[in-house]
């Protein structure tokens, strides 16, 4: 696992967004495996400008979500479908009808097996991701076992909490989630972690001071990756002490 230090978050949304570009461009009907939140905005941003500016197609691309939450329907404000429209596949000339998100709103049953056969059926070429404070990527939150494949998932309440702040107050925020499991998100050919802010200070140093691997802290499974990059802003290593 590779650490890349960039000078601040807005160029590390570049570089993630020319990594992402570049696997577009070698492979153009690629498979892109997708991440949302606030860390994430700069990267759909930087891909926007590049596809305006001409440098990159995405009409053949197809893409899934690693995650949703249960009980929103795809047209509420807060979910991963609205967040996905507004933020990149309305800015960009992407089929939506080659783009999956779980549907939080379908039977637990027919939403697994739906969102398990797309992942079976379409291999990522690229995976992006975040880490939580406590260290969970896709929703894989702490626990005593990896969970391999698609799953529901009660959210961790220090999760609840740090996603408080997209809706009107933490009673509103769901309290569980569709995830992709940690074995899908190691099947992907390659993976791209961003990382942005200090309550991430302690997912950064288990993923760097130590080569332990735990389901205690999900994103250290990536030290097991065979293409796996970190982007971290100096800021943040320098915390962290890595």
């Amino acid at each position: 696992m590779k650490m890349i230090v960039v000078k601040n978050h807005e160029e590390a949304g570049v570089l993630v967004a020319n990594i992402i570009a570049d696997v577009v461009r070698d492979r153009k009907n690629a498979c892109l495996g997708l991440a949302t939140g606030g860390s994430m905005e700069c990267v759909y941003a930087s891909l926007a400008e590049l596809f305006a500016r001409g440098e990159i197609c995405f009409e053949a691309v197809a893409t899934v979500n690693l995650d949703e939450y249960v009980g929103l329907p795809p047209s509420h404000p807060q979910s991963y479908r609205r967040y996905m429209d507004r933020h990149f596949f309305d800015r960009v000339d992407i089929d939506k009808s080659h783009t999956y998100i779980p549907l939080g709103m379908e039977p637990p049953e027919r939403m697994l097996s739906d969102f398990q056969n797309f992942l079976d059926a379409r291999p990522r070429d690229f995976q992006l991701l975040g880490v939580g404070a406590n260290g969970h990527i896709g929703f894989n939150e702490p626990g005593p076992v990896f969970e391999s494949r698609a799953h529901i998932v009660t959210l961790n309440e220090r999760t609840r909490r740090d996603n408080a702040r997209f809706f009107a107050s933490i009673d509103e925020v769901p309290r569980r989630a569709v995830t992709m499991g940690i074995g899908d998100i190691m099947k992907a050919s390659r993976i791209v972690t961003l990382v942005h802010g200090e309550n991430k200070l302690q997912a950064v140093r288990e993923l760097f001071t130590h080569d332990r691997v735990s389901p205690e802290a999900p994103c250290t499974v990536l030290k097991l990756h065979r293409d796996a990059a970190v982007v971290l802003p100096e800021y943040l290593a320098r915390l962290a002490g890595v």
